[in-house]
């Protein structure tokens, strides 16, 4: 029998219809088990854009890390992400933020993300989820980027 794992994803949107983005996104996660709230942030970094929804989703799956990153590029595809410029605005995002205890860096997938921990749009959501999983000290890291809670999904 496959091993269940429980793994986290980070989604964001900051083009179109960000909250059907992240609706349809979030529909289409196969064995999610929670949703975070959702967060707008300005962007950090890139070029000047708009402001971003985002929000963590918890899996229990047997999906195989790399596959899981698969799934994510295909969510992204369906939402008709381009990806023209490093950090541009994007219709969807979405990131294997963590993957049970599993500790992975190489081209393809870096787990955890490499970036989670100094980012509000990933750790807000995730201490909805999972606030174990941080550090005591987490809102310190992230304290001079704006970040509000905007509403729940309903999926």
């Amino acid at each position: 029998m496959p091993q269940i794992v429980r793994a986290f994803l980070g989604l964001g949107s900051n083009l179109g219809d960000r909250r059907e983005l992240l609706t349809s996104a979030v529909r289409d996660i196969p064995d999610k088990h929670a949703i975070s709230g959702v967060y707008e942030t300005a962007p950090i970094g890139g070029p000047s854009q708009g402001a971003f929804l985002n929000l963590v989703v918890e899996m229990r799956t047997s999906i195989a890390p790399y596959d899981l990153l698969n799934t994510c590029q295909q969510l992204e595809n369906s939402a008709g992400r381009v990806r023209t410029e490093h950090w541009g605005p994007r219709t969807l995002d979405v990131d294997v933020l963590l993957y049970g205890e599993l500790e992975l860096d190489d081209p393809q997938l870096t787990v955890p993300h490499p970036l989670m921990n100094t980012r509000a749009f990933v750790l807000y959501p995730l201490a909805d989820l999972a606030p174990e999983l941080l550090s005591p000290h987490w809102r310190e890291a992230v304290s001079d980027q704006a970040i509000v809670r905007v509403e729940d999904l309903s999926c």
